[in-house]
């Protein structure tokens, strides 16, 4: 694993949710995903009542995640691209995921559960320290 992919998988760590990104029906879309990460792969846990994960599955995906709304100095984002597959959780990995949601759109949840092992990786990272935002101060 490089250096930029640990340190991916650690900023991962840092948020609960992302977005799922790939084409259906020969259109983009986004979809927001839960995730977890183990053994290096991204494990995802979307509502299935959208339909959403038969574009996703068997199909190269891109899934990122940021910390862009946090109001912090130092922005991240980062993206994992790679092949998405189904894949039924262990106990352990639905501990993980924690308890979902009880509606998506007004309707019960009714999870799906992909992983997808990632080809690429990039991090990218804004520094908006307190001396630049005062620069920009009118």
């Amino acid at each position: 694993m490089s250096s930029e992919e640990a340190r991916a998988i650690e900023l991962l760590g840092r948020v609960p949710y992302g977005r799922v990104a790939t084409s259906m029906r020969a259109l983009p879309f986004v979809a927001p995903a839960r995730h977890i990460v183990v053994d290096g792969r991204v494990l995802l846990r979307l509502h299935a009542g959208l339909g959403y994960h038969h574009a996703c599955l068997g199909s190269v995906v891109a899934y990122g995640a940021d910390n862009l709304g946090s109001d912090r100095e130092r922005v991240w984002s980062v993206q994992f691209t790679g092949t998405s597959e189904r894949f039924e959780p262990t106990t352990g990995e639905l501990e993980l995921f924690g308890p979902p949601p009880r509606e998506v759109d007004g309707e019960p949840f009714d999870p799906v559960y992909m992983r997808i092992e990632p080809q690429f990786v990039t991090v990218h990272s804004l520094d908006y320290s307190k001396e630049r935002q005062l620069q920009h101060v009118a």
